[in-house]
């Protein structure tokens, strides 16, 4: 997975302002998700080719490997590919210009996300 490549400079300033909350959310909701799944869950740090985390989910004969920060991007950016090779963009639904989060969508979302990446297994 590569570094996301940003359309605007204010792009990657509201990303700095999303990431640390949307990473938090991303956790509990995925402890949540397993709690009311029974799936068995861990997580390895890994530093090639850039600093990550390995969310692997277990059930059964069943495991799963999810980097967390494409949960991340997937919740910060609209639209957000693997291997996106254009320039992500924010979703505007998440963060004002003024740089003010809007908690309640930024849920929404991540539980969303959180909710596919266990149903899809």
């Amino acid at each position: 997975m590569k570094s996301p490549q940003f359309k605007t400079s204010l792009d990657y300033e509201k990303a700095n302002l999303l990431m640390q909350p949307v990473y938090i959310r991303v956790v509990d909701n995925i402890r949540k998700q397993a709690e009311i799944n029974n799936w068995d869950i861990s997580y390895q740090e890994i530093n090639d080719p850039f600093p990550s985390y390995i969310l692997t989910q277990k059930k059964g004969n069943t495991t799963k490997e999810t980097n967390i920060w494409f949960i991340c991007f997937q919740v910060c950016f609209t639209q957000f590919e693997l291997e996106q090779n254009q320039p992500v963009e924010i979703d505007s639904n998440l963060i004002s210009d003024r740089g003010e989060l809007n908690w309640d969508e930024m849920e929404i979302k991540t539980q969303s996300i959180v909710k596919n990446l266990f149903d899809e297994i």
